[in-house]
C-alpha cells in the first residue's frame, strides 16, 4: 500500500509544470491545473488531505484567495464543517478585518470577515502552493485577529527554496508535495 501510494504522489507531482517568467520575469510559477483537471490526481489530493484531517477537532477551513478555494470546498464538505474565504481587499461585501503583507508580486491587502470566526473557533487555512510564506502568515493572523485557534495550514505543494515554512513558525504547516 505505502509503494502504491508513493508511486501515485510521485505521478501527482509529475502533474504540475513549471511556467518559467510568469506571472512576471524570474518567477518559476507552479502551474497545478493540469493535476487538479484529472480526476483520478483531484481526488488523491483530497483523499491525503481528508486523511490528514478527519479525525481532527476542526471547526471551519478558512481558503486563501483564490486556487485555495479549490480544496477548500471539497474537503469541508468531507469533513462537514464549513468554509470560510480569505480575499484580496474589495472582494468582500461585509465587515472586514484587513492586513497588508509583502507577496512575490508586490504590495497586497488580505481580508476576512469580522464575524466569519468564533472566538475558540478550531481553523484549518487550506491553499495550494507555499512558497514564500509572507501570504499565508498573513492568513494565520487573519483568522488569529478573528480569536480562531489555527490548527494547521494545509498546501498542496510546497516550494522549499523560498523557505516559506521558516516565516510561518511558529504556525504548524503540512504539505503534501516539496520542490
Amino acid at each position: 500500500m505505502t509503494f502504491v501510494l508513493s508511486s501515485s504522489i510521485e505521478r501527482l507531482k509529475e502533474k504540475i509544470r513549471t511556467i518559467p517568467d510568469f506571472p512576471r520575469p524570474g518567477v518559476m510559477f507552479k502551474d497545478i491545473t493540469p493535476a487538479i483537471g484529472e480526476g483520478q490526481f483531484f481526488r488523491l489530493i483530497l483523499t491525503i488531505f481528508i486523511a490528514r484531517y478527519q479525525k481532527k477537532k476542526i471547526d471551519k477551513i478558512a481558503a486563501i484567495d483564490a486556487r485555495g478555494f479549490i480544496f477548500a470546498g471539497a474537503l469541508a464538505h468531507a469533513l462537514g464543517v464549513g468554509i470560510i474565504p480569505i480575499r484580496k481587499k474589495g472582494k468582500l461585501p461585509y465587515k472586514t478585518y484587513e492586513l497588508h503583507y509583502k507577496s512575490e508580486y508586490g504590495e497586497e491587502v488580505l481580508t476576512i470577515h469580522q464575524d466569519a470566526i468564533s472566538k475558540g473557533e478550531n481553523i484549518l487555512i487550506v491553499d495550494d502552493v507555499l512558497a514564500t510564506g509572507n501570504t499565508a502568515r498573513t492568513a494565520a493572523l487573519l483568522v488569529e485577529k478573528c480569536g480562531g485557534n489555527l490548527m494547521e495550514l494545509g498546501f498542496l505543494a510546497e516550494l522549499s527554496n523560498l523557505k516559506g515554512r521558516e516565516r510561518l513558525f511558529p504556525f504548524p504547516c503540512y504539505s503534501i508535495l516539496q520542490f
